[in-house]
């Protein structure tokens, strides 16, 4: 795909890549409040029910290095129409699945298209979009991204409300079909015919990859409740083949994940970055509604809407801060956006304690521009430093690095919050151990975004320009 001469980024482009990473974000969200309709329909349990969220998760974080891959080796476009086909088949399939099992097989099939369209759409961003507005479209991608996230519930919602559950799935389908037309319309064909034999897929590393995810996600998102191993056999098994794996990549000719791509300075640097910063992220949603709801006492429907700030909030910030980015350059605005976030996590951690429901509402508005803006800067660094035969594959594993991020934060940070508070059940706890676990989670979190802090500036190619200069 060439790069346009075009000054300023196609409106139609931009479009359809925020259209499908809408859809996949929607995909994410929007089944949390089936749950207890589903246990209902198909007279199941709750951790049977809750495979139709882990089988999407799952799926979108084995498959996404690969997917970005495939694109890189058969084209971006081509792979990109295929997984919103292939969602879109999915979707329809979910609606009219007549069994659990089948419902789960279709979130899996959803979860492959998805990981398609969360990896391509930096790639393509790369290739179709002006240098001077690559920030810009990825502090998109990131809005849309928050937008699937806060309005997946509430379109949920609104589908059992109208009908059933069978209609928040239609709904996924509608949204599919309209990113399939546009995506067919206006991203054009790869310039260059793909030249990929079999041995270009690296089948021995997936397959181990494959393996090593899968065994990190079920023991860090609660899969290990619904099977029979326990979490810590499970993260054994991932650091096991996580070693294999690393053993295959230095021998096969043509790797999935050249190690020396993840042992580059910069690049190695920024997605470990990414990893902290979504473990970092996800904190405000599985700890926050425990302070919310045992200390300072609010009901369900006042937590949500607390809660609803943070991805309102991101979904208003992230252009503005790809526009900063362009502007002012990834660098710099990577570090400003790991400032901000330091800072507000440090509020986070003790305004909520002096100052109430305000105080925290002031430390997300504080706390989730930072976010983005180091996400928009962050992203737009690795991708404008990509070349042409690696771009699918690092989206990709930014992509994986955010997924991971945001599994391990929802189990490790929520350990930690338990294990300062003394007790699994925060109903039963001290409030003063409620607020003492909270403020020492999220002190956890911000030494977390330090350690990201001091890998920009490790990783900051400029210092090291400067540093071989002669005198």
């Amino acid at each position: 795909m060439p790069r346009t001469n075009n000054p300023h980024a196609p409106l139609s482009i931009l479009m359809a890549l925020a259209a499908a990473s809408l859809t996949a974000s929607l995909g994410i969200s929007i089944a949390s409040v089936l749950l207890p309709t589903l246990t209902g329909s198909f007279g199941v349990t709750v951790s049977q029910s809750q495979w139709v969220i882990l089988a999407y998760l799952m799926a979108v974080t084995v498959t996404i290095v690969s997917a970005g891959r495939l694109g890189d080796l058969f084209g971006h476009r081509r792979l990109m129409v295929l997984g919103l086909v292939v969602f879109l088949g999915a979707s329809v399939l979910g609606a009219v699945a007549p069994t659990l099992g089948l419902l789960i097989l279709a979130r899996a099939l959803q979860g492959l298209g998805a990981s398609i369209m969360i990896a391509l759409p930096m790639s393509i961003a790369r290739d179709m979009v002006p240098s001077g507005q690559l920030g810009t479209v990825m502090g998109l991608l990131g809005t849309t991204s928050a937008a699937g996230t806060a309005l997946g519930p509430s379109l949920g919602g609104l589908a059992l409300a109208w009908g059933d559950w069978r209609m928040a799935f239609w709904l996924l389908a509608g949204f599919a079909t309209l990113a399939l037309a546009l995506a067919g319309m206006v991203i054009r064909p790869d310039s260059r015919p793909p030249r990929a034999s079999f041995r270009s897929l690296d089948l021995p590393g997936t397959f181990v990859l494959i393996v090593a995810l899968t065994a990190y996600s079920l023991g860090t998102s609660g899969g290990a409740s619904v099977v029979a191993v326990s979490p810590v056999v499970l993260l054994a098994t991932a650091l096991f083949a996580i070693a294999i794996f690393a053993a295959v990549e230095a021998r096969v000719d043509m790797p999935l994940v050249p190690i020396a791509v993840l042992m580059d300075r910069m690049t190695g640097a920024r997605i470990a970055m990414n990893f902290l910063i979504c473990t970092v992220m996800m904190a405000t949603l599985v700890v926050g509604p425990f302070f919310l709801t045992f200390f300072l006492e609010l009901n369900a429907a006042v937590v949500g809407l607390v809660l609803a700030v943070g991805p309102v909030v991101a979904a208003c910030s992230g252009v503005p801060a790809g526009r900063l980015t362009d502007r002012y350059g990834a660098q710099r605005m990577m570090l400003a956006g790991l400032m901000q976030t330091i800072v507000g996590l440090l509020c986070l951690a003790f305004l909520p304690r002096f100052f109430g429901v305000g105080g925290y509402i002031a430390a997300l508005i504080g706390l989730t521009p930072g976010f983005q803006m180091f996400l928009a800067a962050n992203n737009t660094a690795v991708m404008s430093a990509a070349s042409k035969e690696e771009r699918g594959r690092l989206s990709g594993l930014l992509g994986l690095s955010r997924n991971l991020g945001l599994m391990t934060g929802a189990s490790a940070m929520s350990t930690l919050f338990v294990a300062v508070m003394g007790t699994g059940d925060a109903a039963k706890a001290p409030i003063a151990d409620v607020a003492h676990g909270f403020t020492v989670t999220f002190l956890t979190a911000a030494v977390l975004a330090m350690i990201a802090m001091w890998l920009a500036i490790w990783s900051n190619p400029t210092r090291h320009q400067t540093v071989l200069e002669p005198g």
